[in-house]
């Protein structure tokens, strides 16, 4: 689906298409699995993320890409349809090529592989044997089809055999088709012992065990022909926020139903019988093109696994030879002496951390400190992604039990994540903590930490803002900016926030911090205007934008006309962009790039320049990126680097060096493809890494 010419703007550019972007995104992520400089479990870990992605493409995306296609007017076409599920296909098929012809074999050469029944030996076969009956055989339920024995529900995403069976049942009838569902306890990964691995690490798919003894399940019938499958459901929770009384306890009804929704993907070995998958297709009533035949296991995910039990020599975990080399996240030692207390550092000057070239431990502890102090008087949160087990929960938790005052705003609705979510709100809540979960139809997003505390007889306050969510195991796989700060402004303007949402009140206009869906996207299209004019009149003029997705037609709107009028444009975009750059007349001023490498680029950063002057310039840290649901259907904030020494800090890091990049940096060109910008030269990620291990920052 293409965005039409904006009315009276000849200049405009027709927009890319967005699912389009995804699949190209994803196109980068799988070339990282084709390089020879990554190591081979990371590899394996690339394609692993691509199957991830995939899956989630199709449960959000797809999904609400057939919904839209139903209703009229709302532009999407069936051709549009066609063409998104073609990339997917050549995606999803050059996916499992790499797999296949690159990936398996390099490891095959290392010494570790996956045996399937073909080429196990007696032995392993017997291993196999007992295993199928002590572990999976007792779980396995085969369901044969007939009116009394209805196609039975299955769930998103699990693990499927369908089998044509031969002759007839126990009660002399000829029912054709059987079904065995493959629980989620079982492990979809098994490792041969050492013994029976003659010198190798050799691996057995749960398929392929269950394969090898599939006619064990129906006695006395023969299986003539059958297949693994796997379908894909439309996985958002459908509640009407305005039409419930307690949106917690309706999340929690909803998590129940979630693993059933429309079907939008049937995923089947490519050796499957067409019989069987025309059967498939017509009970989860899927059109052809929702057919995907895979040559390899349904679902790569779940190769994560095997990457996990892969030993060394000496038993430990796979060393660097197959993995990247350990990376200790630095501690910030000069702004955050150890020893010293955070609040006095605080008071001093702001203090920016760059995950995961340093710690996220200063966050946890400064939480701590302020769990622990008796001057502290009330502590106040957001929590959006935070994982099920989280330090930071523990301590909001401990907090309340010694008496302070916490408030903390969680996000029930942070996709994937709801559950977690609700079991922290029911356990904070369980102890007397305030807990409130935003705003009607708009997602809590902000990343806001904020401590106040008693100091000579008055309150005062010292916060904690991020690009990334309040979760140590991700701090350590994404790039993020999180910014300490006592500046009373800044403060204020949190604490503000934060009434607004306990409250529903209206509020004094914020003095620095933009918050959607407020003032952010204003904000944001007054400053691109504000280089726009610097470019007319002939003055220096220049944006720099880092972001994980540009899709905000207003946005791109204003983006193409400060670029017409002269102004210079990097983009620095992770994951989809829809504006395309490098039209002649119209986008040549506009250059589009992409990082992906070993992090995860997660840090959302704008820079606008609109003279030579040291107060022409701003720099902004944010939680959004610039795409409609982050400006209007969201609660988030951006906040101004004002600390000249900083906002460098950030224009060196964040910036210049993702600019230079050309080891993992693509071109986006105009037409939407992507090209790899170089192999040997420097890497953005690498140099930080490098940076922050020998002690600099």
């Amino acid at each position: 689906m293409t965005d039409a010419r904006a009315p009276g703007d000849p200049t405009m550019p027709a927009l890319l298409n967005r699912e389009r972007a995804i699949l190209e995104f994803n196109r980068r992520v799988l070339a990282q699995a084709q390089r020879a400089d990554v190591p081979l479990l990371e590899r394996l870990r690339y394609v692993c993320i691509v199957s991830s992605n995939m899956d989630e493409f199709f449960e959000v995306r797809v999904a609400d890409y057939l919904e839209a296609a139903r209703r009229a007017g709302s532009g999407v076409s069936t051709r549009d349809l066609d063409s998104v599920a073609a990339d997917a296909h050549a995606l999803i098929d050059d996916q499992y090529g790499v797999f296949n012809d690159e990936v398996m074999p390099a490891l095959q050469q290392q010494g570790i592989v996956i045996l399937n029944h073909g080429s196990r030996d007696a032995e392993q076969r017997r291993w196999v044997a007992a295993f199928f009956e002590r572990e999976v055989r007792p779980l396995l339920v085969p369901v044969g089809l007939d009116p009394s024995h209805p196609f039975p529900q299955v769930a998103n995403k699990s693990l499927n055999f369908i089998a044509r069976l031969g002759g007839k049942d126990a009660f002399g009838r000829e029912n054709t088709f059987a079904i065995v569902k493959v629980p989620r306890v079982l492990p979809r990964v098994i490792r041969l012992p050492d013994k029976l691995a003659g010198g190798r690490q050799a691996f057995v798919l749960l398929t392929s065990v269950i394969r090898a003894h599939l006619a064990e399940l129906f006695p006395g019938r023969e299986v003539e022909v059958f297949s693994q499958f796997r379908v894909t459901r439309d996985s958002d929770l459908d509640v009407d926020e305005g039409d419930v009384k307690n949106l917690r306890q309706a999340l929690r009804s909803g998590l129940t139903t979630r693993h059933f929704g429309q079907a939008v993907r049937l995923e089947v070995v490519n050796t499957c019988p067409a019989e069987l998958y025309e059967f498939l297709l017509q009970q989860f009533a899927l059109p052809p093109a929702a057919l995907y035949l895979v040559n390899g296991p349904v679902n790569l995910v779940r190769l994560f696994q095997l990457i996990d039990q892969v030993r060394d020599d000496s038993g430990a975990p796979a060393g660097a030879a197959l993995r990247f080399a350990p990376f200790e996240p630095a501690w910030p030692q000069k702004a955050l002496p150890r020893q010293a207390s955070m609040f006095d550092r605080l008071r001093e000057r702001d203090v920016l951390l760059h995950q995961p070239f340093e710690s996220f431990d200063p966050v946890v502890q400064f939480l701590r400190e302020a769990v622990h102090d008796p001057d502290v008087l009330a502590i106040k949160q957001t929590i959006y992604r935070t994982g099920s087990e989280s330090p930071l929960m523990d301590l909001l938790i401990e907090a309340a039990r010694r008496g302070k005052e916490v408030m903390v705003v969680v996000e029930l609705k942070a996709r994937f994540d709801e559950e977690a979510n609700i079991n922290w709100a029911e356990r904070l809540e369980a102890v007397g903590v305030q807990v409130v979960y935003g705003i009607v139809g708009l997602k809590t997003h902000a990343k806001l930490l904020l401590i106040t505390r008693r100091e000579q007889g008055r309150l005062r306050r010292y916060a904690h803002l991020s690009t990334g969510n309040y979760n140590p195991k991700t701090a350590r796989l994404y790039t993020d900016l999180g910014y300490f700060t006592a500046e009373p402004d800044l403060t204020g303007d949190a604490d503000a926030v934060f009434q607004q949402l306990a409250s529903l009140g209206r509020t004094k206009p914020l003095r620095v911090l933009l918050q959607a869906p407020f003032t952010l996207h204003k904000q944001m299209l007054a400053h691109i205007e504000k280089v726009a004019l610097a470019a007319r009149d002939g003055r220096r003029a220049r944006i720099v934008v880092k972001v994980n997705a540009l899709t905000d037609p207003a946005l791109m709107r204003a983006l193409v006309g400060a670029g017409q009028r002269g102004a210079d444009i990097d983009l620095i975009v992770r994951g989809a962009c829809m504006l395309p750059p490098g039209i002649d007349g119209v986008t040549d001023r506009i250059r589009v790039r992409s990082v992906v490498g070993r992090f995860l680029e997660h840090s959302r950063v704008s820079y606008f320049c609109w003279g030579d002057a040291p107060d022409d310039q701003a720099l902004f840290l944010s939680s959004a990126d610039w795409m409609a649901r982050n400006m209007f259907g969201r609660i988030e904030v951006a906040w101004p680097v004002r600390d000249a020494k900083l906002r460098q800090r950030v224009i060196d890091e964040c910036l210049v060096p993702y600019l230079h990049d050309r080891q993992d940096a693509w071109q986006l060109h105009a037409d939407g493809s992507y090209e790899r910008i170089g192999t040997d030269g420097p890497s953005a990620q690498q140099a930080l890494v490098a940076r922050y291990t020998e002690g600099g920052g």
